[in-house]
C-alpha cells in the first residue's frame, strides 16, 4: 500500500469538537422545477419539495442544494434571475421557502440556496433602469455596457462568444453593448462596482438571517473580467473554454478571490455555514486556490465528473484532488452528474472519448450500450461515496435514472437549442421530472402531465418500484449511505490498494484515529472478473448478484 494522506482542516476539529459538516457531507440537489409538483400545474414547486422532506431524510443525505427559486422568467431554468429577494410565483412564496428552511431542520437536512453573481435576467429591476438611462449613467456601470467597435459602432466590443453560442454581445437600441456570457436574456454584472459587491453582500445576509445553511455559487469563475477588453482571436464559447489560455480576459481571474474573501468574512459571522464553487478551471492546482481558508468552503471536482470509465485516470483524479484540498486544508467534493451534463449512466454507457453533448443530437445512438451504463452507474456512484470528502447526488441518482436523450424536438426548453441554431440540443434531458409511482400521467411527480414527457420505461424506475427491492439502485443508495454515516464520516485518510491496472481499489480507516478497522472499496472498471481479497464482511456491493470470490465486470464493493 502506498503512503496515506492526510488532509488537514479549514476549522481544525478536536476530541470534542467534530468537523464541520460539509468537509464530509453527502449534499442531494434538487432541481425544484422537476423534484415533486405540489399543485398538480406541471412544475415542480416549493410545496411538493416540503411533502418529500420524509423520503430525503430516510434517504440518509445530509443536506440539500436547491437550483434558483427566485423571481424569474425561467429563460435558462431560473438561472436568469429578476429578484434574488422573491421566489418565483409559479414555486411558491418567501413564507412557503421559509416554512421549507425550518422544516428541514427539523427533519436533520441543512439546506443550501443557489446564489447566481455573474449576472441577473433582463427582467431585473437594474437592468430595466440601465436600459431606460443614458450611456455613461450610474445605472449602466453596474453592467458591462460599452460603444461599440468599427463604423457606427456596428461591430461588438470584442469578439467573446457565449457559452450557449453566438456573440457574447447584444445590441441595445441606442446603439451600446451590453455583455451576456450567457443567454441574451442574462446580462453580466461588472463587480468592479462598488455597488454590485454591496448589493450581494445584501442578498447574502438575506437569506442567511432565513436560515440557509450554505451558498452553491454559479459561475464561481466567471465574475471578474479583463477592464481593458480585449479580444480573444478564438472562440471559448464554454465553461472551461480558458484552460489553455493565460491570463484569459473572463474565465478564472485572480481578481475574483478577493470578492470571494469579503463574502467568506460574512459567512464567518453565522454559525457553521457554507459556500460551495461552481468553478471549471483547468487542474487541481487552479482549483485549490478556490479553498483557501479564507475562500470558499468546497468546490466541485468536474475532473471527476467528466473522466472516462478508465480505472487509472480515476485514480489520477483523486490523489491530484485530495494532495492540492489538503494543501489548503480542505478536502474534495465529488460530483456525478448534475442539471447541466448528460446523467452519468448514460454516459457511461457510451464508448470512452465519445463527446456526449454533440452525441445527443448527432449520435450514433446505436452506441448506447444503456445496461453496461446503468451497472457502471452503481459502481461509480459506489466509488464516490467512499472517498474522503463531500459528495453530491444530482436528484434521481438514487433511483439510477438515465438521460432521457431522445426527447421530442419541440419540447426542448433549454436555452442552449436555440442559441446554438438547432446544432447542440441542450440539458433538459437530464431535468426530466422525478418518477415517484408506477402509474399515472406524470409517474406521481403531479396531479397532471409534467412540463418535461417522462419515458413510460421510468414506471419500473420510481421510487414506488423500488422501494423495498434488495437488488434495487435506490436500496443500494439506502444501505451506502446509512454504512458511510456509521463507518467512514470520522476519518478524512485514503491508502491505495494494490491491485490490477483495470481496477481501482482504496482502503478507508473507520473510526476518528483508525484503530476500529478498516473498509476498503475495490471498482472493477476492466472486462473480465477478478479475485477479491479476504475480507470480514461484504458490506455493501452493486452488483446484485455479487459472491464472496470475485468481482464482476463494471461493479463495486465495499469489505470490511
Amino acid at each position: 500500500m502506498s503512503q496515506p494522506t492526510n488532509p488537514s482542516t479549514q476549522t481544525p476539529a478536536s476530541d470534542t469538537e467534530p468537523a464541520p459538516w460539509w468537509r464530509r457531507g453527502v449534499v442531494y440537489q434538487v432541481y425544484v422545477r422537476s423534484f415533486a409538483d405540489g399543485n398538480g400545474d406541471g412544475t415542480g414547486d416549493i410545496a411538493g419539495l416540503r411533502s418529500r422532506i420524509p423520503y430525503l431524510a430516510a434517504l440518509g443525505i445530509d443536506a440539500i442544494w436547491i437550483n434558483p427559486w427566485y423571481r424569474s422568467p425561467l429563460a435558462d431554468g431560473g438561472y436568469d434571475v429578476a429578484d434574488y429577494r422573491a421566489i418565483e410565483s409559479r414555486y411558491g412564496t418567501i413564507e412557503e421557502a421559509e416554512a421549507l428552511l425550518a422544516e428541514a431542520k427539523q427533519a436533520g437536512i441543512r439546506v443550501i440556496v443557489d446564489l447566481v453573481p455573474n449576472h441577473t435576467s433582463e427582467e431585473h429591476a437594474w437592468f430595466v433602469e440601465a436600459l431606460a438611462a443614458e450611456p455613461g449613467s450610474a445605472a449602466r456601470a453596474r453592467y458591462h455596457i460599452r460603444p461599440g467597435k468599427g463604423p457606427g459602432g456596428a461591430e461588438p466590443p470584442t469578439d467573446w462568444t457565449s457559452v450557449f453560442g453566438g456573440p457574447a454581445w447584444s445590441r441595445l437600441p441606442d446603439g451600446e453593448w451590453y455583455l451576456h456570457l450567457f443567454d441574451s436574456s442574462q446580462p453580466d454584472l461588472n463587480w468592479d462596482n462598488p455597488e454590485v459587491q454591496a448589493e450581494f453582500l445584501d442578498i447574502f445576509t438575506f437569506w442567511l438571517d432565513r436560515g440557509a445553511d450554505g451558498f452553491r455559487i454559479d459561475v464561481a469563475h466567471g465574475m471578474v473580467k479583463d477592464m481593458a477588453f480585449p479580444d480573444l482571436g478564438a472562440s471559448t464559447d464554454a465553461l472551461l473554454g480558458g484552460a489553455t489560455i493565460d491570463d484569459h480576459p473572463f474565465w478564472d481571474r485572480d481578481g475574483l478571490h478577493e470578492i470571494v474573501r469579503g463574502w467568506r468574512s460574512l459567512l464567518d459571522r453565522y454559525d457553521d455555514r457554507m459556500m460551495v464553487a461552481e468553478a471549471w478551471v483547468a487542474s487541481a492546482e487552479r482549483l485549490a486556490r478556490y479553498l483557501r481558508p479564507d475562500e470558499y468552503h468546497q468546490s466541485f471536482n468536474f475532473d471527476f465528473l467528466g473522466t472516462d470509465w478508465d480505472a487509472a485516470e480515476f485514480r489520477r483524479i483523486v490523489t491530484e484532488a485530495v494532495a492540492e484540498a489538503a494543501n489548503v486544508g480542505s478536502t474534495p467534493t465529488w460530483v456525478l452528474s448534475n442539471h447541466d451534463v448528460v446523467r452519468h449512466p448514460t454516459r457511461y454507457g457510451l464508448p470512452n472519448g465519445t463527446d456526449w453533448r454533440t452525441w445527443l443530437l448527432d449520435g450514433p445512438h446505436d452506441i448506447l450500450e444503456a445496461d453496461l451504463g446503468a451497472r457502471r452507474g452503481r459502481a461509480a456512484n459506489l466509488m464516490m461515496l467512499a472517498l474522503p470528502g463531500s459528495s453530491y447526488l444530482y436528484m434521481g441518482d438514487e433511483l439510477g435514472l438515465p438521460e432521457v436523450w431522445d426527447l421530442p424536438l419541440d419540447v426542448l426548453d433549454d436555452p442552449v437549442w436555440e442559441r446554438s441554431g438547432h446544432k447542440a440540443k441542450g440539458r433538459d434531458g437530464c431535468r426530466v421530472p422525478l418518477p415517484w409511482q408506477r402509474e399515472g400521467s406524470s409517474l406521481g411527480f403531479g396531479d397532471g402531465d409534467a412540463w418535461l414527457p417522462q419515458p413510460a420505461e421510468w414506471s419500473g424506475l420510481s421510487v414506488e418500484a423500488q422501494t423495498g427491492d434488495p437488488d434495487s439502485t435506490l436500496e443500494l443508495h439506502r444501505r451506502a449511505l446509512s454504512v458511510r454515516r456509521t463507518e467512514l464520516v470520522d476519518n478524512e485518510t485514503i491508502e491505495w490498494v494494490d491491485a490490477p491496472a483495470t481496477v481501482l481499489a482504496f482502503e478507508r480507516p473507520t473510526g476518528s484515529d483508525g484503530t476500529n478497522g478498516s473498509i476498503q472499496c475495490w471498482v472493477n472498471m476492466g472486462d473480465e472478473p477478478i479475485e477479491l481479497p479476504a475480507f470480514t464482511e461484504l458490506l455493501v456491493a452493486s452488483d446484485p448478484d455479487q459472491d464472496d470470490d470475485t468481482l464482476a465486470p463494471n461493479a463495486a464493493v465495499w469489505l470490511r
